[in-house]
């Protein structure tokens, strides 16, 4: 039984944009089979961060000591390249309140755990892209409320304090379960972590109609100017990353890992506060993040995969 759960994740997890994109098809075309699911995205995520908890280890940190400044350069480019470009996306293209925060909100957020499997498939630095995740993720109750903060309050109020509590909730207190779980209880942990694929992919899924049901009015009139946006900040995200790594002369597998860390975001915990904070519209760039941020990684990732190729032909 477990072999098949691990094989059923493993087949989801490498087909995961295709379900992304088909729920968020049928969401659009039958919004009310799928809205009922709002009132459950903070739960669903929590899961998710719950299963993140549960493959979090000690030696996911031993980078901090081995590599401080690739780390520091990892963490200070998630949460200054993302959030920036965001904020200037929503100046320089005029977008509206909603959809301005929304943006900025998803470039505010921690990495997204998706990253350091697209690390993998581009050959890049695995270790250095699995602490950078964790240390965001850890880090995001301060920082990305003080961001969404100073960045968003121009086109709405922002309650700092109301989502440091969010983020501590959705995000803190299921990864701390996950560890102590792990810690007390490691069989039946194990067999959560070969599960864990398969769990959050239909989560995620889960989130995305949502968000698409309870905005498809609004995704009619403005979709396309969420999906430029969207893929936009995206790709910027992830050239400007590989280019800070270099700058500060990272060798190439920890480019990789940089730009693939900066570029992908936990769009999940994005979808999350804007629904429970500011509107369903401010939840869908989100969900257009979901889908499309898992398109782009593959075909990131094949491209870097190549480039390590090139050089090791070059020796």
């Amino acid at each position: 039984m477990e072999d098949i759960m691990e094989k059923l994740g493993q087949f989801v997890g490498k087909t995961f944009a295709i379900w992304v994109m088909i729920a968020a098809c049928l969401a659009f075309i039958w919004p009310e089979l799928f809205k009922w699911i709002g009132a459950y995205i903070t739960p669903l995520l929590g899961i998710i961060m719950f299963g993140m908890g549960l493959t979090v280890s000690l030696g996911d940190f031993k980078e901090v000591l081995r590599r401080p400044v690739a780390v520091i350069i990892g963490v200070v480019g998630q949460f200054l390249i993302m959030p920036s470009l965001a904020f200037l996306l929503a100046k320089g293209l005029q977008l509206p309140p909603e959809i301005a925060v929304g943006v900025i909100l998803v470039g505010c957020c921690p990495g997204g755990t998706a990253s350091n499997v697209m690390t993998y498939m581009a050959k890049g630095d695995v270790p250095l892209s699995v602490t950078v995740t964790s240390i965001t993720t850890l880090l995001a109750p301060m920082v990305t409320p003080a961001l969404i903060l100073f960045l968003a309050s121009e086109w709405v109020p922002v309650d700092a304090s109301a989502l440091l509590w969010s983020i501590v909730q959705i995000v803190i207190l299921p990864i701390v379960l996950g560890i102590i779980f792990k810690t007390l209880l490691k069989k039946p942990a194990q067999v959560g972590v070969k599960a864990l694929p398969l769990v959050s992919t239909v989560a995620i899924v889960a989130i995305v109609a949502a968000v698409v049901a309870g905005s498809q009015q609004k995704i009619a009139e403005t979709g396309l100017i969420i999906f430029a946006v969207v893929i936009l900040h995206n790709c910027l995200g992830l050239m400007l990353g590989y280019l800070f790594a270099k700058l500060f002369k990272l060798d190439l597998a920890a480019r990789k890992a940089v730009s693939i860390e900066v570029g992908m975001q936990n769009s999940g915990l994005g979808a999350a506060i804007a629904t429970a904070h500011f509107s369903p519209l401010a939840a869908v760039p989100s969900a257009i993040f979901s889908v499309w941020h898992n398109i782009s990684g593959p075909i990131v990732a094949m491209i870097y995969s190549r480039m390590e190729s090139k050089s090791e032909i070059r020796k």
